[in-house]
């Protein structure tokens, strides 16, 4: 039985390409070794003593960096190539984390933060088009999710091998480690993918299949990218007033957080892929997938009102995963599916800023509004705003199913 359960769920990693396992393989290395990112905040207030506001602002300058970065990658990636921009990427990237750990001045480490995030993410939407080009159609949203795996596992690693770095060497090592990781998961792909210089993805049998020839002018991708924002925003509270919340209203220690977030990453792992591929293969509209995750989403968000009584996490916790793992692959599925010949890169930038955006939002407003009227306040705004992007998604797909009526 076991032997069966465990059989059915090797099958729903068959047929991808040797590029997308090498790709998957440098995500893989890449996520772990970003072992900084997790303790910056820590090591910019402890070990160079700045202050939080300080240490607030830098983190602005890593965000906006990071947008910029999101959208150079994709517009470059449609002139010069996806395969240029990720060896650019991750090698300077992984040259310039070496020198970060001599900058120590405040200036220096806000111009050192926007330079290397708006290099560092020229990779994502670079990666996304890679994907397009690599993967059969067919399998394009299940290489998509393996992506994400991979980079749920390298997260995973990461902050657990950073903490044993800094015990044993201090932070210190951790910019070294981040530097090779990002130059030998570069070597690896330049060594062992070629080029492609035409996908079949681009080619497409159907050219009228989007009505529109530039990402400004797609109403529909718009409204889309608005409902994402929005999940994006109550997703990252998991991140930011959520770890606080457990404190302040439960009393949970560091461990017990931990155990609710290696919860979410356990059931990412293990049922994301089945699931994946089970809507793959019984052809369930991807928007209808999307809607779902916003509602899973929203409904995560309001359960959080429930204030006297702890267990509440656990089912918060569950509904917030299933909704993470409805949402984001087919959501960067759609956003691909979406882009005419020669904007994948624009469309894929787009949409990576877009979570770059929502991480910056969901901190700002989310401990503004906790600090202001608190917690349930906060809970309160973010499910009004899930509902908001609920009804946006089926705006989305009743314009879809327009457009589809309109080319039949």
């Amino acid at each position: 039985m076991i032997l069966k359960a465990l059989q059915a769920y090797l099958n729903n990693f068959r047929g991808f390409s040797r590029e997308i396992w090498i790709l998957t393989l440098i995500t893989f290395i890449n996520r772990a070794g970003t072992m900084v990112l997790p303790f910056l905040s820590k090591y910019l207030h402890e070990d160079l003593h700045f202050s939080l506001s300080q240490v607030g602002t830098i983190m602005v300058f890593f965000g906006i960096g990071s947008m910029l970065g999101s959208w150079l990658g994709g517009k470059l990636s449609d002139t010069i190539g996806f395969y240029k921009i990720m060896i650019f990427s991750l090698l300077t990237s992984g040259v310039l984390f070496f020198a970060l750990q001599y900058v120590t001045s405040f200036e220096g480490m806000c111009i050192s933060m926007f330079v290397i995030m708006t290099i560092a993410d020229m990779f994502r939407p670079a990666m996304f088009v890679s994907l397009g080009a690599y993967a059969k159609p067919e399998n394009r949203t299940r290489a998509l999710t393996l992506v994400r795996l991979a980079i749920n596992l390298g997260f995973a690693a990461g902050p657990a091998l950073g903490g044993l770095i800094i015990m044993n060497i201090g932070y210190k090592g951790l910019f070294w480690v981040d530097g090779t990781t990002c130059i030998i998961a570069i070597l690896i792909f330049w060594l062992k993918v070629k080029e492609k210089k035409k996908s079949t993805y681009q080619d497409t049998e159907h050219p009228g299949e989007i009505l529109v020839d530039s990402v400004f002018k797609d109403k529909v991708y718009w409204i889309f990218l608005v409902s994402t924002l929005i999940v994006g925003i109550m997703f990252f509270q998991l991140f930011t007033t959520v770890p606080v919340y457990h404190k302040m209203q439960f009393n949970l220690t560091e461990l017990q957080t931990g155990l609710l977030l290696t919860l979410n990453g356990v059931l990412v792992f293990f049922l994301e892929m089945p699931i994946v591929n089970y809507i793959e293969k019984n052809k369930v509209d991807k928007i209808k997938v999307i809607i779902f995750g916003c509602l899973f989403m929203t409904i995560s968000v309001f359960l959080l009102l429930i204030n006297f009584w702890s267990g509440v996490l656990v089912v918060m916790m569950l509904f917030m995963t299933f909704a993470e793992m409805f949402s984001f692959p087919f959501s960067n599925s759609f956003a691909m599916s979406r882009a005419p010949k020669h904007h994948q890169g624009r469309y894929m930038a787009i949409f990576t800023m877009t979570y770059s955006l929502a991480h910056i939002v969901s901190a700002k407003v989310g401990f503004t509004i906790v600090e202001w009227y608190g917690y349930q306040a906060n809970w309160m705004f973010m499910g009004v705003l899930g509902i908001i992007g609920t009804l946006l998604g089926i705006w989305v797909l009743k314009l879809v199913d327009n457009e589809f009526k309109l080319k039949n």
